[in-house]
């Protein structure tokens, strides 16, 4: 079967889910082979074999996590030319999508970004305006370069064990023109991350200001998931932008989506529509929201998502 090179996307050998979606969507294609950049590969290579690496080009060397994006476009080009394979995956994160680009321009090929889907012959899907519209796409010319979209393709394990090929790369005085100064680890907090999490619960309009968000946090918390917010509560500075789920914020596609005074907009909906069971409360029974929800409750969010959270409280 054809090789299809995935870019491993991790933070000190912590695999990112997106990833292993890439490696799920590859063996679909083809032949998955990870492709492994900087350290920490052993505390990720068992990740990886799990779900379906069949092969990880190694690239350890800590040099190339001190630049900015470009070694990983120049190792990508040089296993390009050096495997001919049939496809390249990457995330299509802001980092991921100007590897990219920039792996296009070294190999003079195409390139798909935020890519929903992929069928045989590498026919790409792109959902766009916020879900109404679907199109189809695929490249002419040289190796597909596909950037797909976090939470687009359910991870699935499919144990390999995988052969490991230690590379290197030679970078040119352009691909060190910019070069990470400093590193500052954010905290994390108890919750899950957003766009990993197995359950979200998101707070909109609705909710009326930001000392009200308290509602929406310990409905998350009393769940164990991870708390996200509209644009318009996070606009408003009720929340901040990094939690936004929306067509201009994260994409998530949880278990559990629970939406608390969101009114249902199409750009919000673009972000959490391929979530597995959507519930709603709305005091609206009219909003577009309930068009959406597999459960909805139409009441004041103010007496329901207290009294849901005391109740599921009760019976931890």
């Amino acid at each position: 079967m054809a090789e299809i090179l995935v870019l491993v996307d991790h933070v000190d050998g912590e695999v990112k889910k997106v990833t292993l979606e890439l490696l799920t969507l590859a063996n679909r294609l083809g032949e998955a082979a990870a492709v492994w950049v900087g350290p920490g590969y052993d505390s990720g290579r068992d990740r990886l074999a799990e779900y379906g690496a069949g092969k990880v080009y190694v690239a350890a060397d800590e040099e190339l996590t001190s630049y900015v994006v470009a070694p990983k476009a120049a190792l990508l080009a040089q296993l390009v030319a050096a495997s001919s394979p049939a496809a390249v995956l990457v995330a299509a994160t802001a980092e991921g999508k100007e590897v990219a680009g920039r792996l296009a321009v070294r190999t003079g090929s195409g390139v798909l970004t935020d890519v929903v889907d992929v069928t045989d012959g590498f026919v790409a899907e792109h959902s766009i305006f916020g879900g109404g519209v679907v199109a189809h796409a695929r490249v002419r010319t040289g190796t597909p370069i596909i950037a797909v979209r976090p939470n687009s393709v359910a991870p699935e394990a499919a144990p390999a064990t995988p052969a490991e090929e230690q590379v290197s790369v030679t970078l040119s005085d352009a691909d060190k023109a910019a070069k990470v100064v400093e590193k500052v680890v954010q905290e994390k907090g108890e919750r899950p991350d957003l766009t990993e999490a197995a359950i979200v619960v998101s707070g909109g309009r609705g909710v009326g200001g930001a000392d009200n968000f308290s509602i929406i946090e310990g409905l998350a918390d009393s769940l164990g998931g991870a708390v996200g917010a509209s644009r318009a509560a996070t606009d408003a500075g009720w929340y901040p932008h990094s939690f936004q789920v929306g067509q201009t914020g994260k994409t998530v596609s949880p278990q559990l989506y629970i939406a608390v005074g969101i009114s249902g907009a199409i750009q919000h909906r673009a972000g959490m529509q391929t979530s597995k069971t959507i519930i709603a409360i709305n005091k609206d029974p009219e909003a577009p929201i309930f068009e959406l929800v597999d459960y909805g409750v139409v009441g004041d969010l103010f007496n329901v998502a207290p009294q849901l959270t005391e109740e599921i409280t009760k019976r931890k």
